[in-house]
């Protein structure tokens, strides 16, 4: 992070790794990274929260927005819980520059996994 920029709620960074708190919202339209709520990041889904359905949804569209490898995501908090916090290992730092780059979107568009 450089001194001009400001700090981000919803990341926290501990060594080489980032902790991403997340509010998500299942069932909708579109798979999109769709700004802020409150101190955490919002992800909307089209997948249910049925047998950990979002939260598989979850980890693959970050893994594909960020372009990580699944075994680099993992849920810290909040299994069934639409408030979660995951780990992200050894993030390149890129990721926090792409995650400030969604959150201060007004209008960030809706993410397909097929990119």
């Amino acid at each position: 992070m450089t001194p001009t920029e400001t700090p981000l709620p919803y990341l926290r960074v501990q060594g080489d790794d980032l902790y991403l708190r997340v509010h998500v919202q299942p069932g909708a339209k579109a798979d999109a990274i769709s700004g802020c709520h409150g101190d955490a990041l919002k992800i909307r889904l089209r997948a249910r929260p049925v047998d950990s359905a979002a939260n598989t949804a979850l980890s693959a569209l970050l893994c594909a927005t960020l372009r990580l490898k699944r075994q680099q995501i993992t849920l810290v908090q909040g299994e069934s819980a639409r408030d979660k916090v995951l780990r992200i290992s050894a993030a390149p730092a890129s990721v926090q520059t792409q995650l400030r780059k969604y959150a201060e979107s007004s209008h960030p568009p809706a993410l397909n996994r097929e990119d």
